[in-house]
């Protein structure tokens, strides 16, 4: 079994974090919110002793990666700017990119800004969502109300005092209540005067995909880290959606594959944007729903998923 290495990278004006393993055709694999290169242990090493050079970084603001103090520094254009500036510090022409839930996001913008560098690209729990008339933001705004998730995140200093106070606690709350574990379905809105923990019940047990080393490597990176570089780039999306007029509309033409958990709170407020997916996703090879799944797809269903991953690029060739 390959193992992982670790090393630091001058891409894009950052100082880049990597975690990596394996040989040949490259893939990177982009974390989502609350996560970081840790998230895809269970994909690592399987790329690797398949054949492949997988490269986990820890994305702007997160773990061992420069963060930024300026929110205008955590765009979208910012963001698939690191995964070309990677390419270039790896020294590769292009790459199959994975995300998972904003690195899903940062995936398919990567894929749309520049086509020329992205052999394939894989989301997992978000799908592509083609700019619209208004940001993310608004339209979450629009349909929740002002006391939606996001919209909680956007005062600076709020949410990250919050999910600092107890971080074992937040990584509990948080993980289990994305997961298929979760006795309720997950609640986007924050109640008045409250928190966004205040939604996500803490079972005070570990769902059984993820292990006490798991949670202390969580607790011991965020209890380092804070958690303002990742609110951030929820705190950036109106200035993305600004930025990415010239893309009103402008479908992904790469080869392309979705999967989430069926048993995913998300994929239910999103099951429209699912279903329109091979509209703004024309090479979409598949979509997938993984049962027993929640949010936390690679982690939860790490078989499935690398199987799914293996078949994908061995597709591509």
């Amino acid at each position: 079994m390959a193992d992982i290495a670790h090393r630091h990278l001058d891409s894009n004006g950052l100082r880049t974090h990597i975690a990596e393993a394996g040989s040949g055709p490259l893939v990177l694999l982009l974390h989502g919110f609350l996560n970081y290169s840790y998230s895809w242990r269970h994909q690592l090493r399987a790329l690797a002793d398949a054949g492949y050079h997988a490269v986990a970084p820890d994305l702007r603001g997160y773990g061992d990666t420069d963060r930024p103090d300026a929110v205008e520094e955590y765009t979208q254009l910012h963001l698939a700017g690191d995964v070309v500036g990677l390419l270039d510090a790896l020294g590769e022409r292009s790459a199959v990119v994975v995300g998972h839930d904003w690195g899903s996001m940062i995936a398919w913008t990567t894929a749309l800004l520049r086509p020329d560098r992205v052999r394939g690209v894989v989301g997992l729990s978000v799908p592509y969502v083609p700019r619209g008339r208004q940001s993310l933001l608004s339209a979450m705004r629009s349909r929740f109300g002002d006391g939606y998730y996001m919209q909680y995140f956007q005062e600076a200093g709020r949410a990250d005092r919050e999910l600092a106070r107890d971080v074992a606690a937040t990584f509990r709350s948080v993980l289990y209540s994305g997961s298929a574990s979760a006795s309720e379905p997950w609640n986007p809105v924050v109640p008045t005067g409250g928190g966004w923990l205040d939604v996500l019940p803490d079972p005070g047990v570990l769902p059984p995909w993820l292990t006490e080393s798991d949670l202390a490597a969580y607790v011991e990176t965020f209890e380092r880290t804070g958690f303002t570089g990742g609110l951030n780039w929820y705190r950036a999306l109106d200035l993305s959606w600004e930025l990415m007029a010239a893309w009103h509309d402008a479908p992904v033409t790469a080869p392309a594959l979705f999967a989430y958990g069926a048993e995913d709170s998300f994929a239910r407020y999103a099951a429209q944007l699912i279903e329109a997916l091979p509209a703004s996703v024309p090479d979409l090879r598949a979509s997938l729903a993984l049962p027993g799944c929640g949010h936390w797809v690679q982690q939860e269903k790490p078989e499935e998923v690398n199987r799914a991953l293996l078949g994908f690029l061995n597709e591509l060739g």
